[in-house]
């Protein structure tokens, strides 16, 4: 268990990016914060936000529904002396893109691959991140040339990996980008492993993988 005074400090942080209105805050504000989960981006960081709802987050971040309740925890397993032999679990991955007009790309993923735009960050934008279901990619702005030329494409270098449930998913999957007119690197196949796949090329040469069962 981290010290409290840590802990504190840590909620003091989170105050502190909501009232400057720090993009990427707002998506951990209303993933753990029940009475924000309505809110979008801007919304959230309009909202009234307290030091109390700064500790409850720091406090669902650390499993406990209340700020007292992990004060509470706190004091009991230091008294107890008890050791932690929880093993850390991992909440998510995003896979991180290269892109050179992040406002493009987030266009391109909403309106083609059918992605939510979770928030665009910077002024110019800069950074920013998407999302569909539990696939969550982050888009990078870069300036430039991150790869050797066709390097990516001619070595299949993929940027991303998705996997879906069931095979009528991912031929639905395919005929949707196809309908809307999504290059693509690689078809809709069947691999010698049995997986089905296709592989989406996005505007800036990223290569993105759909896979799902043969059958």
């Amino acid at each position: 268990m981290p010290n409290l005074e840590n802990l504190r400090k840590q909620a003091k942080q989170y105050l502190k990016w909501h009232r400057g209105r720090y993009h990427p805050v707002a998506a951990e504000i209303r993933a753990l914060l029940p009475h924000f989960r309505n809110f979008d981006d801007n919304e959230v960081l309009a909202a009234d936000f307290k030091l109390a709802d700064a500790q409850e987050l720091v406090a669902r971040q650390m499993g406990f529904d209340s700020w007292q309740a992990l004060k509470s925890g706190a004091l009991t397993m230091t008294t107890q002396a008890t050791p932690d032999t929880s093993r850390p679990m991992l909440r998510s991955t995003a896979a991180q893109l290269y892109v050179a007009d992040i406002k493009a790309s987030c266009a391109f993923y909403r309106d083609k691959l059918g992605f939510a735009i979770d928030f665009i960050y910077g002024d110019p934008p800069f950074y920013g991140q998407v999302i569909r279901d539990n696939a969550i990619l982050a888009l990078r702005l870069v300036c430039e040339p991150v790869f050797v030329g066709d390097i990516r494409e001619r070595e299949d270098l993929l940027s991303a990996a998705i996997t879906l449930d069931t095979a009528s998913d991912i031929k639905q999957l395919f005929l949707g980008f196809q309908s809307a007119g999504v290059r693509f690197h690689q078809s809709l196949r069947t691999e010698p492993w049995g997986a089905r796949t296709f592989i989406v090329l996005d505007p800036d040469g990223n290569l993105l993988l759909f896979a799902g069962p043969a059958d």
